[in-house]
């Protein structure tokens, strides 16, 4: 896949694991941008995967800062109900035995006590954040020895915290949860093992069509499902109803139909369907093969027929990657198909990678996260990574990485 940050150019990366980190400064980028409700965490996961790099970071002996951000506040003011504050109280919980202090007024800091951690206030109240200021750059490089790119999630966006410090930092490098992150998209998009199944799900082939039209050539099988799967029904000339569909991608739903056919792979698109008369919690659900759906029924979700025949494609396959369910499955009525895929991905041997909001709250809802081998912790990040774009973030470490090298070479 060309991707100028794609894992067989990965190599320059420098590995917070490869420095020595004893006595220095440390400046961690890390995703606390957790779900708070009305300021209680209802999800600590982002923190918790946080937690291997900064206790490497304190048990070498190091001073560290945190960096990030939370929620969407307009940038350059203070807004309470986007303050770290809480944050740094319940990582404290996590960590009872590391001194955990809070610091508002951070870019002036004073260094931080080794084998402590200081949280700063979210990034996001400082202006010049988000359009990558090289000032509030320069300023945040400043802080440290070593800086630590360990927000995977926020990879995508060429921002202060995460872009523009790894430029002037003297030493950038990426943390373990973004070297994991890395190595799971090397391991199921560059050399995976064959057959390889990939699952996209998702309301709208428009918002995954860069995905599906990237993965066609690395994959076996492209399971599809949601509107978009809808969307390659009608299609094939099936009856859609007043199921969710894009008819203006009719013709490029056709084209990857015969593409996949022409590379001897397949888009496998479901035999029977769960479907309603109105989009509703309290629904029943009716079951319809594909021909039969109703001029006045949509599609909520794949029939048992389909569950069998997709979960035995899973059964086969030796590497498998997940984004999206297969239908609503927050509805009870309707997450049977969402389910059973889940299943068969728990049960099989195969190499698998999830990804994606929808997908992570589907693999929560029905507790078979341990049965995955990696569980991405980006969004939009792990998206545009498999879109094959490149991800500033991951290219601005490449890049330090090669000139340090290159540095040493000389020296």
């Amino acid at each position: 896949m060309p991707n100028k940050s794609s894992p067989r150019s990965l190599a320059s990366i420098l590995a917070l694991t490869d420095q020595a980190v004893q006595g220095k400064q440390l400046l961690i980028r890390v995703d606390f941008n957790v779900p708070l409700d009305h300021g209680e965490i209802t999800s600590d996961a982002r923190i918790r995967a946080a937690l291997p790099t900064l206790r490497y970071a304190v048990a070498h002996g190091a001073g560290v800062r945190v960096l990030s951000h939370l929620g969407r506040p307009p940038e350059g003011l203070y807004d309470p109900n986007a303050s770290l504050l809480p944050i740094c109280e319940h990582l404290q919980t996590l960590m009872p035995e590391t001194p955990i202090t809070f610091e508002s007024d951070w870019l002036s800091g004073k260094p931080v006590p080794l084998g402590q951690i200081h949280v700063c206030e979210n990034v996001r109240f400082q202006l010049g954040e988000d359009k990558n200021d090289p000032h509030l750059a320069r300023r945040m490089a400043a802080l440290c020895d070593i800086f630590v790119m360990d927000a995977f999630g926020t990879a995508h966006r060429a921002q202060a915290s995460t872009y523009g410090v790894a430029e002037y930092a003297p030493i950038a490098c990426a943390g373990l949860l973004l070297q994991a992150e890395l190595h799971a998209l090397s391991t199921a998009l560059e050399h995976p093992q064959h057959p390889v199944v990939a699952i996209v799900g998702g309301s709208k082939v428009s918002t995954k069509l860069t995905v599906l039209k990237n993965l066609l050539p690395q994959v076996d099988h492209l399971i599809v499902g949601g509107g978009i799967a809808n969307t390659f029904l009608a299609a094939q000339g099936y009856p859609v109803g007043q199921s969710l569909y894009e008819p203006d991608l009719l013709d490029e739903a056709r084209r990857l139909l015969t593409q996949m056919k022409a590379k001897g792979g397949s888009i496998p698109l479901p035999i029977d369907l769960r479907v309603a008369k109105k989009f509703s919690p309290d629904a029943p659900a009716l079951i319809r093969l594909a021909h039969d759906v109703q001029p006045d029924e949509m599609i909520l979700d794949i029939g048992p027929e389909s569950e069998h025949q997709l979960s035995a494609l899973l059964g086969h396959a030796k590497t498998i990657l997940w984004n999206g369910p297969l239908g609503v499955f927050e509805f009870p009525a309707f997450r049977s198909g969402t389910l059973a895929l889940a299943q068969a991905l728990g049960q099989s041997k195969a190499f698998s990678l999830a990804g994606g909001g929808d997908t992570l709250a589907a693999i929560d809802l029905f507790g078979i996260g341990n049965q995955i081998s990696y569980i991405s912790t980006g969004g939009g990040a792990f998206l545009e990574f498999i879109e094959g774009k490149t991800l500033p973030a991951v290219a601005i470490l490449m890049r330090r990485g090669q000139q340090r090298f290159t540095s040493l070479s000389k020296n």
